[in-house]
């Protein structure tokens, strides 16, 4: 098996670890806060329970607008210094989450939170893809994702262990802490991936240059649409996971539990990927996925219209389902990259925005839809499995299950 691609100065295993713990930061300002999210709605009084909800879609809100500042300011001053900035930010922005006295201060605190975390998002792609491409770039970023699958698995726990000893705010102590950790090993051990010799002007010529290289190859804007549906899925569940395990399910303390089996599913089928991806290619894997995960939505949904959804079948389609996604997201990435790797930050940072904001706008049209059943859920997945396979369709000009670019 091929060694992970590492910049000179870190060890092959510790930069796996290293851009896991990066992405991690995000993942942390997603789920942590989960158990928290009735406890926060008693205190802030917010009156219905789906605008809970909104803790989580107002961070991946910013975290999809703050992508297109970092990507050329990654290109134009190195990594290193923009994420070292941004992780200063972020600690700054969970100090001001957790001094939150209103719902709208707390929205607005969130939303800082992912204009600051949004470049670990651009960061991490641009540092594996300095170093490597192609199948060898999945592999690096599907060995991180398995790692970096371990925080949802953890999150809710460490959240509500954190409740026990504290109110609903020291879990944005909490992320201010961890990121202040990333952010000393960043300074440590971090060197810069980008050479002076590639760097790019911040100009409109050179912006307008990269933004239409990216958003009119087809490989780069088709996969980064494909990857905004299934993370959409994953916005979805993630949001309403609460109310669907809590209120509907009765789950109680259970919930973190369950939770991290679903999203657990993830991280196996990371661990799968990077196994698999080199010998069988990202097409073959991320396009069986795809079909899966209609065929796994079509007999969730004749489940639910039966009347015959229980806590258990949900956690079987739904873990099924997270599998699929899990199978998707890192070999999209990828191919959406793939064709752009020379303008690698800016590129990022164009399909960052497009993965984020549209996963907040199909995350949030499911999320919002809850009323007490897994209908909106299953109809959605489904509606998400469909799209995202035309959409592959039309890239691929219907040649489906092929290596295409090198």
């Amino acid at each position: 098996m091929k060694p992970h691609a590492a910049p000179p100065g870190m060890h092959a295993t510790e930069f796996v670890i290293f851009v896991a713990a990066v992405m991690a930061v995000n993942a942390l300002g997603v789920d942590l806060m989960l158990p928290a999210l009735a406890d926060i709605g008693r205190d802030l009084a917010i009156d219905q329970a789906n605008h809970r909800q909104w803790v989580v879609t107002a961070y991946v809100l910013g975290f999809g607008v703050g992508q297109l500042l970092y990507g050329p300011l990654a290109d134009r001053y190195g990594r290193k210094p923009v994420l070292v900035a941004t992780l200063i930010g972020f600690v700054g922005a969970s100090v001001f989450a957790a001094a939150s006295a209103t719902f709208a201060a707390l929205l607005g605190a969130r939303v800082l939170q992912g204009l600051m975390s949004a470049s670990t998002r651009v960061i991490a792609v641009a540092v594996v893809r300095d170093n490597a491409s192609g199948r060898a770039m999945a592999r690096t970023m599907s060995v991180a994702q398995m790692i970096f699958f371990l925080v949802p698995i953890l999150a809710p726990t460490i959240g509500q262990g954190l409740l026990v000893i504290g109110p609903w705010r020291f879990v944005f102590y909490a992320l201010g802490g961890f990121a202040g950790l990333v952010l000393i090993w960043t300074l440590t051990r971090l060197p810069e991936t980008l050479p002076v010799e590639r760097r790019t002007a911040i100009s409109l010529a050179n912006l307008s240059s990269s933004y239409r290289l990216t958003l009119t190859n087809r490989y780069s804007l088709g996969y980064a649409l494909a990857a905004s549906l299934t993370f959409g899925g994953i916005i979805a569940f993630v949001s309403s996971a609460q109310q669907v395990f809590v209120d509907e399910f009765g789950a109680g303390d259970r919930f973190t539990v369950l939770f991290a089996i679903c999203a657990g599913a993830m991280g196996v089928a990371s661990f799968m990927n990077s196994r698999l991806v080199e010998r069988l290619g990202t097409r073959l894997i991320s396009q069986t996925a795809v079909l899966a995960l209609i065929v796994l939505s079509v007999l969730h949904l004749s489940v639910v219209w039966m009347g015959w959804e229980t806590l258990a079948s949900y956690m079987v389609f739904q873990s099924l389902s997270m599998t699929c996604i899990g199978l998707c997201g890192s070999n999209f990435g990828a191919m959406a990259m793939e064709p752009v790797g020379r303008i690698a930050g800016t590129a990022s940072s164009v399909q960052g925005f497009i993965t984020s904001v549209g996963a907040v706008l199909v995350g949030s049209a499911i999320g919002q839809s809850y009323a007490g059943t897994t209908l909106p859920l299953t109809i959605g997945y489904l509606a998400i499995g469909v799209a995202a396979f035309v959409i592959v369709y039309v890239v691929e000009e219907g040649q489906l299950f092929r290596a295409r670019l090198a």
